[in-house]
């Protein structure tokens, strides 16, 4: 199954608040994204049948191949984030506008621009 790019997200979310935090509660995640818990749940169950999360009784969990996919979009997201306020983007936008970008470029587009700019993407952001 193709993820969307509200999957993508949610993997991105999970990822990010596991360096942070740890354990990832569904909670946690809604309150990131800005989403209902219910908005969750449901996604939450799309991503388990589809192998890239693991729903424990009170955490979830990315699998080996959610992970993949969550480094990939944090990767991209840095990236153009970094592009973004570099060129003067204020921080709040660059960070909305970069999340969109993230999703639209294939990775073989992705791996040029980046090489083309010289630029490696900080995933500690």
């Amino acid at each position: 199954m193709a993820l969307r790019e509200s999957g993508e997200d949610y993997l991105e979310s999970i990822y990010v608040l596991s360096k942070h935090q740890g354990i990832v509660r569904s909670i946690d995640v809604a309150e990131h994204l800005g989403v209902t818990k219910a908005s969750v749940s449901k996604a939450m169950a799309t991503l388990e049948n589809s192998g890239y999360v693991e729903m424990g009784k009170r955490d979830v969990r990315l699998t080996e191949r959610g992970l993949e996919v969550a480094r990939q979009m944090w990767e991209r997201h840095c990236f153009f984030v970094g592009l973004l306020e570099d060129a003067g983007v204020s921080a709040e936008l660059a960070s909305q506008e970069g999340c969109h970008m993230e999703h639209c470029l294939s990775e073989e587009s992705f791996e040029k621009l980046r090489a083309m700019l010289g630029r490696d993407s900080d995933r500690d952001q």
